[in-house]
């Protein structure tokens, strides 16, 4: 049974050959493009001896809102005098 098992994981494992060009680049496949990319930027991460791409996900910007509390004397609505503020610390 475990040698049954091995071999239908075997089959599932899909490995494709890729040239890579003299500048070090390599064509990610169409499919997996289509499936896990979602703009033009992956992260590409040393893993031992392998690489291993992983696609850059959205960071959603409104979770760090309110987040950043800053003791200043200054008046918030003039940020100029916040910046100055902040500058000689």
């Amino acid at each position: 049974m475990d040698s049954y098992r091995c071999h239908v994981l075997l089959q599932d494992v899909k490995i494709v050959l890729k040239e890579v060009d003299a500048q070090g680049r390599i064509v990610l496949p169409a499919s997996w493009r289509k499936k896990h990319l979602r703009g033009k930027k992956v992260l590409v991460r040393p893993k031992g001896d392998a690489l291993e791409i992983v696609p850059q996900g959205d960071v959603d910007l409104t979770e760090f809102f309110d987040k950043a509390e800053v003791d200043v004397k200054s008046d918030l609505s003039d940020w100029h005098g916040v910046k100055r503020e902040l500058r000689k610390r």
